[in-house]
């Protein structure tokens, strides 16, 4: 029989990981903008539909780097 041990939840770099994440996340956006001058208006959509997901997800990585944050700040208790 194996035990499975999780490791401990380490958040101490999260808020840093979320920002590098946001980061990345808009450098893409912008990549996808150098693309569409050179797609059809097919990919040009489908690249307009990704960078709205892309947005809702730095929306939601900056809510969490606020609540990571705050954590943070109580001593994650």
């Amino acid at each position: 029989m194996t035990h499975n041990r999780s490791k401990p939840d380490d958040r101490s770099d999260n808020v840093e990981r979320l920002q590098d994440m946001v980061q990345n996340t808009i450098e893409n956006i912008e990549e996808s903008h150098d693309a569409m001058q050179f797609s059809n208006e097919e990919e040009r959509q489908r690249i307009e539909a990704k960078n709205e997901r892309r947005e809702e997800s730095i929306a939601a990585m900056r809510e969490e780097i606020k609540d990571e944050a705050a954590a943070r700040e109580n001593g994650y208790k």
